[in-house]
């Protein structure tokens, strides 16, 4: 083998080259340039050296003719504002945000809806709520046990898709996908928790509503990061030694009491909702709401305004207990809901007070009944009941500031609305009818 290839190579040395035959062109074949290690002198031969510039400016007169992105203001951007006379510093987002313009939405694309949790949305106040955020276009879903709920409330919602309604007790965990929490679930009317104080306290047969109902949503928003607010009450500042009552006000509540059971329950409530904010950092709202009437009130619930329509309607005696000098402020359902949801939208904890600051003692608000109802109504008078509140008034100056919220419906003209609710249910369609013939 290695001698056969030596053989080939010297024959391959040795081999003279044969001359072209005469009728094929002879090409005479240029001598090749010498190779040059210098890079100048590379880029310089043969003129690439101005084939590059030319690329250069034809980029740099496309992209100055064709920008691509909008050229940027000629203002410069503040890195703070000015709220109130003090300065505020602006995050990059906002610095971000203030140099694009405003972007058109195309038809038929919204705000992205929540998913919302509402516990007592049964109830008067839960199903008004519902109604709103069903509108505003929010999946809802509504836990009630119908201790004083009704389905009656929510009829009008079977069949929407973006609703549902589970039957559950508060006080036994649930475990639910939802962006925000309305913990309204907790008998609020003196005949339902005063028939079963323990109940509404805490119990370990029945269910501990203001106390591990409230612990199971708290659990639950910390689960799912989701944002809760609690509805207190009033009640939380007992029979008032100072008027009107503000949020810094920490109440006079006898813990002995018939009342106690709700008012210390609601007290507990609110405890463990900033115990959880301040240990956990579940975002959270608390509300404390003064009385309100509307359509959906139990009929026979105890609450001042409802037994006096009531009894009114029926040509019953309306009930004054003591003297009729207590005052109360009444605010009607629309405007506590508009409340709520401004304080779950808002980036402030509270407590906030959400009322009506216009007063009215109880002989007062019967006047404004018989006005309504019947101008013959009579009034009866009784003792009255153990650890009844002289003065219940609503100082809503942290709301007004804060949540820009007040109130927009007086008594005299959401009294109406609710006495026409009252006589339907208690009347049937067909009394209402025939009593609107016969005027």
């Amino acid at each position: 083998m290695d001698s056969e290839l030596i053989h080939r190579n010297n024959t391959n040395t040795t081999q003279t080259t044969e001359p072209l035959p005469d009728h094929l062109p002879k090409h005479t074949v240029p001598h090749s340039l010498p190779k040059s290690t210098n890079p100048v002198h590379c880029l310089f031969r043969q003129q690439r050296l101005v084939c590059v510039l030319l690329g250069f400016s034809i980029a740099a007169l496309f992209f100055s003719t064709f920008p691509i992105s909008p050229p940027q203001p000629n203002h410069p951007i503040p890195d703070q504002i000015f709220v109130s006379g003090s300065p505020v510093a602006l995050n990059r987002r906002v610095l971000y945000e203030s140099q694009q313009k405003p972007v058109r939405i195309p038809t038929g694309l919204k705000r992205k809806s929540s998913r919302i949790l509402v516990t007592g949305g049964a109830g008067f106040v839960g199903s008004h709520l519902v109604d709103r955020l069903i509108a505003r276009g929010d999946n809802v879903i509504v836990v009630d046990n119908f201790f004083t709920g009704r389905k009656e409330n929510l009829l009008h919602h079977f069949g929407n898709p973006r609703f549902e309604l589970i039957r559950h007790d508060v006080v036994e965990p649930i475990l639910l996908e939802v962006d925000q929490i309305y913990h309204l679930a907790c008998p609020a009317s003196p005949v339902h928790y005063k028939f079963n104080p323990v109940k509404t306290i805490i119990s370990f047969l029945l269910y501990k509503t203001n106390v591990v109902g409230t612990l199971n949503m708290l659990g639950l928003a910390k689960r799912v990061g989701a944002r809760f607010l609690l509805t207190s009450t009033s009640e939380v500042y007992g029979d008032p030694l100072q008027h009107p009552q503000a949020e810094s006000y920490w109440g006079n509540v006898n813990p002995i009491g018939v009342r106690s059971c709700y008012d210390e329950g609601k007290r507990t409530a609110e405890t463990l909702t900033m115990d959880y904010h301040r240990g956990a950092g579940i975002e959270v709202r608390i509300a404390r709401i003064f009385n309100t009437y509307g359509p959906r009130m139990c009929i026979d619930d105890g609450r001042v305004v409802s037994n006096f329509v009531a009894q009114a309607l029926r040509k019953e005696p309306m009930t004054v207990y003591g003297d009729g000098k207590q005052t109360r402020s009444f605010q009607y359902v629309s405007d506590l809901v508009e409340g709520l949801m401004r304080l779950m939208e808002g980036e402030h904890v509270g407590p906030f007070n959400l009322g009506n600051p216009g007063e009215f003692t109880m002989l007062q608000l019967a006047e404004v009944v018989q006005e309504t109802i019947d101008p013959k109504a009579k009034i009866e008078f009784r003792p009255n009941t153990e650890d009844d509140p002289h003065m219940r008034k609503p100082d809503i100056t942290r709301a007004k500031e804060l949540l820009g919220w007040e109130p927009t419906v007086s008594l005299r003209k959401g009294l109406p609305l609710m006495v026409s609710d009252f006589r339907q249910r208690i009347f049937g369609d067909t009394a209402t009818s025939a009593s609107k013939s016969s005027a």
